[in-house]
């Protein structure tokens, strides 16, 4: 799933907003903070484009996206790994690669590893993306 957001030094970005929202399991508040924030998305490891990192259960169909409130809660997911690639989306950009893969999505999980992980329905985060902003 190719992406063409320019990569964030792992430890310049954490979003304080998000991070509180999950340990209240406030959705409202998860909302705001990838509105208003942004949040981490983990990138593969490969030549050429940066592409968007998915997760498959298994021999599961569709995959699921793990956001993270910052890259340090993206390394304690993949310990062993040594280089942990991410990139800042705002909320536009999480909404287009939401829109683009809704179809092979099954879920949308936000730092996984915990202590306070939250899963949302692929159409759920992009109906929380799509409301227009007040002016």
């Amino acid at each position: 799933m190719a992406t063409n957001k320019k990569r964030v030094d792992p430890k310049q970005f954490s979003s304080e907003q998000l991070a509180s929202a999950l340990e209240a399991q406030d959705t409202v508040a998860v909302a705001l903070a990838l509105r208003n924030d942004g949040v981490v998305v983990p990138l593969l490891e490969v030549d050429g484009p940066p592409q968007v990192r998915v997760f498959r259960r298994g021999d599961a169909d569709k995959y699921m996206l793990l956001l993270f409130s910052s890259a340090q809660t993206y390394a304690l997911m993949t310990p062993s790994e040594e280089e942990h690639r991410v990139v800042k989306y705002d909320a536009p950009t999480l909404l287009e690669f939401l829109q683009q893969n809704e179809g092979v999505l099954e879920a949308v999980w936000f730092d996984v590893a915990g202590p306070h992980a939250m899963q949302a329905a692929p159409a759920d985060v992009i109906e929380a993306l799509a409301i227009p902003r007040a002016e």
